[in-house]
């Protein structure tokens, strides 16, 4: 089994671990969502999907495990790296790669680096394509902006 499954196989047992199933369809749309974003970014960037995959699964893992946005990127960035760690399947820079984008994916305004950016705009990116009538926040328009320019949109 390739690595992104083996992570999906850990996203899905959190999720399924859910009570709320309302909660639960939110997770699944939401993380499955932004990593298939992820994977579209990377590959027409020309960056690592796999890496960005991961990190799209698993960068609100956190909230939806724990039903809790406070400090959300960070404290899922720490909870991101001990299920990295538990795979044993990541090398500590891949590792160190997914987590440092998952850190900073909820600070929309500042440039980061490339797995970062990735992240960040499958983020913003994943709400509009869910719903086409969703109202981008003034703070994450100017990215959102970008992203359609850079799309052709």
């Amino acid at each position: 089994m390739n690595r992104i499954e083996l992570v999906r196989q850990q996203v899905d047992a959190i999720l399924l671990g859910m009570p709320d199933a309302e909660e639960r369809r939110c997770g699944y749309v939401h993380l499955y969502g932004v990593a298939q974003a992820c994977g579209l970014l990377a590959k027409k960037r020309g960056e690592n999907a796999e890496l960005a995959v991961v990190a799209g699964m698993l960068h609100d893992i956190y909230s939806y495990a724990n039903m809790d946005n406070v400090d959300h990127a960070h404290k899922g960035a720490l909870m991101a790296r001990e299920i990295l760690k538990k795979l044993e399947i990541f090398t500590e820079e891949e590792t160190e790669l997914i987590c440092t984008a998952i850190y900073y994916h909820s600070d929309k305004t500042i440039i980061h680096n490339a797995l970062d950016e990735i992240l960040k705009d499958a983020d913003v990116l994943q709400h509009v394509l869910y719903n086409p009538l969703f109202e981008v926040k003034k703070k994450k328009k100017k990215r959102y902006n970008k992203l359609m320019q850079e799309l052709g949109m």
